[in-house]
């Protein structure tokens, strides 16, 4: 078969993965390559439920994380205001997630292994240097949101009113950077190092999630947050639709 021809194949064959068709794919693969068209673990293109997720990735969607809690907060905000029990506990518990996955996971994997990078390459320094700040002000926001969520303090009437200037705070403060990471500081990583810095950076952040938090860290903490979501009543997506 002349090279042309393998070429046309190999685009097909990945047209049959995209449509469905992974597993007859790998077989074939395997089989081409002369491995055994019966052990499609061999091929590398077989499904799997583990894909390597390249750091800007992996990034963002701990900032999906981040964004729902973020919606906790703003639910939480409504009840305050509205004099219905804000549910503390589940507060509480939100706040600590985004202590433990958030600031001393995510936001440390930043400070640790993306600024110092920008900041010896000279790029995006200022915006660095506003990123750290603001990783210094929501830990002390996050402090203030994990002692006031407790249901003597919602009760007060100071106590009340604090929860919810740390809650809009760090919300004010949280939409804007999560969104400039995401669409400037992000994107410009893979620019600051080689394909295999780039690939080992991805192993160095996944090796980390899996030490912290388990072999199914991301996906746990997602459902945590989901289980908050339900109940404030807010998990169904459908509900933020508009009649229009």
């Amino acid at each position: 078969m002349n090279s042309q021809s393998q070429h046309s194949r190999r685009q097909f064959l990945l047209a049959g993965t995209a449509a469905g068709s992974g597993f007859a794919v790998a077989g074939f693969v395997g089989s081409a390559q002369g491995g055994d068209a019966a052990a499609p673990a061999k091929s590398g293109v077989q499904p799997s439920p583990e894909m390597d997720i390249a750091p800007p990735e992996d990034l963002m969607r701990e900032h999906g994380v981040l964004s729902r809690i973020l919606l906790i907060y703003e639910e939480s905000l409504r009840r305050l205001h509205g004099k219905r029990d804000p549910q503390p506990a589940v507060v509480a518990e939100a706040a600590k997630i985004i202590r433990t996955f958030i600031e001393d996971y995510h936001e440390k994997l930043e400070e640790d292994q993306l600024f110092p990078r920008f900041e010896k390459a000279g790029k995006l320094v200022e915006l660095v240097k506003v990123l750290r700040e603001q990783h210094q002000a929501g830990r002390r926001l996050t402090d203030e949101t994990i002692r006031l969520a407790t249901p003597a303090a919602v009760k007060d009437a100071q106590g009340s009113k604090q929860l919810c200037h740390s809650l809009e705070q760090f919300i004010r403060m949280y939409r804007p950077h999560e969104s400039r990471e995401d669409t400037v500081l992000f994107p410009a990583i893979r620019s600051l190092m080689t394909a295999k810095e780039f690939d080992e950076m991805g192993d160095r952040f996944e090796d980390k999630e899996h030490q912290l938090f388990g072999a199914h860290g991301f996906e746990d903490i997602v459902a945590r947050v989901a289980d908050f979501e339900k109940k404030l009543g807010i998990y169904d997506l459908g509900q933020f639709t508009p009649n229009v």
